[in-house]
């Protein structure tokens, strides 16, 4: 048996300074992604699609319930690459059309974008994505049954996730489509996209999902946004179609078109919609989404990290850093610290600690099995609200 050593904070930053990058523990976000599965183009089996038209049949069902989303932008020449920086970005601008000018450019500038959104409730809330409103000034929507555009509120957003919920007035109820499950789908099977491309009126390509669990990430200068659990598809998306629904041959929706390679073909991506539904709730009542936080910073551990610190294994979760006045600060939390235990479920992985963190309310009290300078501690620790810089 390895003799156990004091890890002391000196050590351990020098050690991870030079060999490790560390990870921040934020509810459901962690900076390393994990690969997808692999690329398929099979027909599924099941309903033969061409007994009828069944692209047609999901259309008509759904298209009355998918709007177009303009956002308008008062910005000065200068505030534009400030403020919207991904107003540039190609990934971007290929596939959402923001970098359209409205009317003469003068000072303010004023700048229209236009997306996609789908009705999610018969009073008016609306789904899309973040990009399409960020930071709009104007947000308006254009319902299927209306000539004009109606002015819609932006009810609540989340950068990270690239979700928004919109909510329109109206007197009557609305169309809504039906939220599947994107845990159920598989390579192969058929998607079918709505949207509005170039600001135009509903479009529908049809094509098969590629792959699951895409990691992305886009370069917006602001800061990056970072997608880690994609739908890859071939159904032809255009520049506009950000925030449409990407539907199952139920037509069912089974993710939110976001964005296209605009270097290659028939490469798309669509956040899984299971992936919203479980934050609707804050996004309609906070007007964000609140997450748990512990507020560290965490390293996987190494045969080489264990081999130096005198560790007798590679399992746990090692703490590089604590963020101070976070929840971990406060309950006693050290620099060095591992892991071993979150309610006595064994830790194997900072992974592992960042699932069962956002499976917890905040203001949950929580256990940890820590392990310091070769003694096991219990430490309790109430999960705090995860800060927005964070």
């Amino acid at each position: 048996m390895k003799r156990l050593i004091k890890i002391n904070k000196k050590s351990l930053s020098k050690y991870l300074s030079i060999a490790l990058i560390s990870m921040l523990l934020s509810g459901l976000i962690f900076t390393y992604i994990e690969t997808g599965q692999v690329l398929a183009k099979t027909q599924p089996k099941g309903q033969n699609i061409f007994e009828r038209n069944v692209f047609a049949d999901i259309a008509s069902k759904v298209d009355s319930a998918v709007v177009r989303v303009n956002a308008k932008i008062k910005l000065d020449s200068k505030e534009v690459k400030q403020r919207k920086p991904f107003l540039n970005d190609p990934f971007f601008r290929e596939f959402f059309g923001q970098d359209i000018p409205y009317g003469k450019r003068k000072h303010p500038e004023v700048r229209q974008g236009f997306g996609t959104g789908f009705i999610i409730s018969k009073d008016g809330y609306i789904l899309t994505n973040e990009h399409v409103v960020h930071d709009a000034d104007e947000i308006t929507v254009k319902l299927s049954d209306r000539k004009e555009p109606i002015k819609a509120e932006l009810v609540g957003s989340d950068f990270s996730l690239d979700l928004a919920v919109l909510k329109v007035d109206v007197d009557e109820e609305l169309p809504t489509v039906k939220l599947g499950d994107s845990d159920q789908i598989k390579p192969g099977d058929w998607a079918v996209a709505i949207g509005n491309p170039y600001g135009l009126n509903h479009t529908v390509t049809a094509g098969v999902i590629s792959a699951l669990g895409r990691p992305l990430k886009i370069s917006q200068g602001e800061k990056p946004r970072v997608y880690k659990n994609m739908i890859q598809t071939d159904a032809d998306i255009n520049p506009g179609n950000s925030g449409g629904p990407l539907l199952n041959i139920k037509g069912e929706v089974i993710g939110i078109n976001t964005a296209v390679n605009a270097q290659a073909q028939g490469i798309g991506f669509a956040i899984p919609i299971n992936e919203a539904k479980k934050v609707l709730s804050d996004l309609k009542k906070h007007g964000k989404v609140i997450r748990p936080w512990m507020g560290v910073y965490m390293q996987q551990i190494t045969k080489e990290i264990a081999d130096y610190f005198g560790l007798e294994s590679t399992k746990g979760a090692l703490i590089a850093d604590v963020i101070p006045n976070s929840p971990a600060d406060k309950a006693g939390i050290n620099p060095g610290d591992v892991i071993l235990k979150l309610n006595k479920k064994k830790i194997e992985k900072p992974k592992d600690v960042v699932k069962l963190v956002s499976k917890y309310k905040v203001g949950k009290r929580i256990i940890l099995r820590v392990l310091r300078d070769g003694r096991k501690l219990f430490i309790p620790m109430t999960l705090g609200e995860r800060p927005r810089e964070y």
